[in-house]
């Protein structure tokens, strides 16, 4: 016979063993419905489109975007009125001379800041090449002779003298090698800077390599390419005449016969290239030096000649420009403080100074500005909106169209109404008029634009 409490410790263990059975296998349940559910989870974010975070913008960076699309309407339309805001004729530099590096090192810094993470590096590259050929497509629409706004309420342009480089394909073409290097490159470079001042230069060797590429293309090219004589047609009253402009050498930095203008003839074609430049405001051109004016009867045949300003070599010297940027990005993505930032763009900018004023070129760079986002509001929103205000007021195909919208004569529109009545017949010197028509009648309309666009929400972006 069996000992009764023996049995009863018998069965007390088996209570416990399938206790611990049922725990076990509860557990295990719940482990594969936490399993089942995650899978299921995942499964649905798959399922569902994928929603782009809202990124947090540089308010800076916004800011002398704004300043910079401000300054190019400023010189664009008040430039005719004071020469020295002007573009220089040649050699020499003023103030619109400082939009094109502005727009590259805005450029540059953009590039760091979007591309500091790149999970797909080919969708990378792929969005990359698709935003540069939207600006390649804007540029030529906007600047290659198909818009004749704002006066002319005519489109269209002759295939034989459009005109193929820009302001945004020289954009798009300092964009294009910038942002692949940095894409290129990005299993290269440390997530953590080691320490020194030199270490982010290290860090982003492969960025420096490539300016410096560009900058030894343009300066051999410039100093080495034979340029020979060369001819152009100027027709004038259904008149054609033949000019030829005699050169033979190389190294040559003036108008005539440098390599920059050289290149452009060759790549894409005298009829192809900017119809009216800026030097013909030189005083071997005109009596009216630095303003526009007549030719002088003794002017040397290249006054009357094409030349492109964004041609295709001095656009790839401004790949430098978009580097000096992504190297400002740079530093603001691994250095937090102030005072580190500013000693790392301070010493870059000296150094810059001292090989400007080495090279006897004058140059300009742009600093860490603390203040508060409501005092940079003004110029914040026409940054945050570039594209925009450049496509609708720097190209003037806003006042294009409301030009398009006239009273018996085309001369009678709103545009010309508000010029004529609220600036030409109260202010009687030309340059001031000009010059408050252009700040409060284009740049305050624009920033008020662009502010009511942001309240909005509507931006453009390519």
């Amino acid at each position: 016979m069996a000992d009764p409490g023996k049995m009863e410790e018998g069965l007390g263990s088996a209570k416990v063993v399938r206790e611990e059975e049922d725990v076990e296998n509860m557990g295990k349940k719940e482990d594969k419905l936490v399993e089942e559910q995650r899978q299921g989870q995942e499964q649905e974010q798959e399922q569902q489109p994928l929603v782009k975070q809202k990124t947090k913008r540089v308010a800076t960076l916004d800011a002398f975007r704004g300043l910079t699309i401000v300054l190019m309407i400023l010189v664009d339309d008040a430039g005719g009125a004071y020469a020295r805001v002007d573009h220089s004729p040649w050699n020499g530099c003023t103030l619109a001379d400082f939009v094109m590096p502005f727009f590259l090192f805005i450029v540059g810094v953009a590039i760091a800041l979007a591309l500091k993470k790149i999970p797909k590096v080919k969708d990378a590259i792929r969005k990359i090449c698709l935003r540069t050929l939207k600006l390649l497509f804007w540029g030529v629409l906007l600047q290659g002779g198909y818009s004749h706004a704002p006066n002319d309420l005519v489109y269209g342009v002759d295939m034989k003298q459009i005109r193929w480089c820009g302001i945004l394909q020289r954009i798009a073409l300092v964009y294009l090698i910038v942002a692949l290097i940095e894409t290129l490159t990005t299993k290269l470079r440390p997530t953590v800077l080691k320490p020194g001042y030199s270490s982010i230069f290290t860090a982003y060797r492969w960025q420096w390599l490539g300016g410096f590429v560009a900058f030894v293309i343009y300066m051999v090219t410039t100093y080495s390419l034979y340029v020979p004589d060369w001819s152009f047609d100027v027709t004038t009253d259904d008149e054609t005449t033949r000019y030829t402009v005699k050169c033979g050498m190389r190294g040559h930095l003036g108008p005539a016969c440098n390599a920059v203008g050289y290149v452009d003839r060759e790549v894409w074609g005298i009829n192809h290239l900017y119809a009216d430049p800026v030097w013909q405001r030189l005083k071997a051109c005109t009596h009216s030096s630095p303003s526009a004016g007549p030719f002088r009867e003794d002017a040397p045949s290249w006054c009357r000649a094409p030349f492109e300003p964004e041609g295709l070599l001095s656009s790839i010297s401004a790949i430098l420009s978009g580097t000096i940027g992504i190297h400002y990005g740079h530093v603001l993505i691994h250095f937090k403080g102030h005072s580190e930032r500013l000693k790392q763009w301070v010493s870059m900018a000296l150094g810059l100074l001292i090989v400007a004023i080495i090279l006897h070129f004058t140059d300009g760079e742009a600093s860490d500005i603390r203040c508060s986002r409501d005092h940079i509001l003004s110029i914040l929103h026409p940054g945050m909106n570039a594209m925009l205000i450049y496509v609708l007021g720097a190209q003037a195909i806003l006042p294009a169209f409301v030009n398009g919208w006239y009273y018996e004569s085309t001369n009678n529109t709103l545009v010309f109404w508000i010029q004529k009545h609220i600036f030409n017949n109260v202010w009687h010197s030309v340059r001031l008029r000009t010059l408050l028509y252009v700040i409060f009648a284009e740049i305050v309309f624009y920033g008020v634009l662009s502010g009511i666009l942001h309240k909005l929400g509507i931006y453009w972006k390519l």
